[in-house]
């Protein structure tokens, strides 16, 4: 009886561990056999895991590599869902974009400009 407590759907845990918005979305990640459970493809969301267990799968444009070190009761806090996992791949650090180009005095004529305009080029009415 013990043993089934340690254990907890893959969905319910990657949606515990804040992973995914909804238990709807990790779902379907699962089912979508994107998630691999200590190497080995999982394709049912019902699948159980333990701590202990590595866990793979697809985050945005990441592949997450984590540890399950506890089982959560709950969906809580940021910092209670951190201490669920152990990210065995850390995340690169993001890197800053390139400074936007300067504008340089393109773009749409001022009234000033369109009038200087009209007045160089030969009416077309006449």
């Amino acid at each position: 009886m013990t043993g089934s407590a340690e254990k907890i759907r893959i969905d319910k845990w990657l949606w515990h561990a804040r992973f995914f918005k909804t238990r709807s979305l990790s779902a379907k990640v699962v089912s979508g056999a994107h998630c691999r459970v200590n190497g080995t493809p999982v394709a049912k969301p019902a699948f159980s895991v333990a701590p202990g267990d590595v866990l793979t799968f697809p985050q945005v444009r990441d592949v997450r590599v984590v540890k399950i070190v506890a089982v959560g009761s709950r969906r809580g806090p940021a910092s209670e869902a951190q201490a669920l996992y152990e990210d065995l791949v850390p995340p690169e650090p993001k890197k800053a974009d390139p400074p936007s180009p300067k504008f340089e005095g393109g773009g749409r004529p001022t009234k000033r400009d369109r009038r200087a305009f009209e007045k160089s080029r030969p009416s077309a009415l006449e």
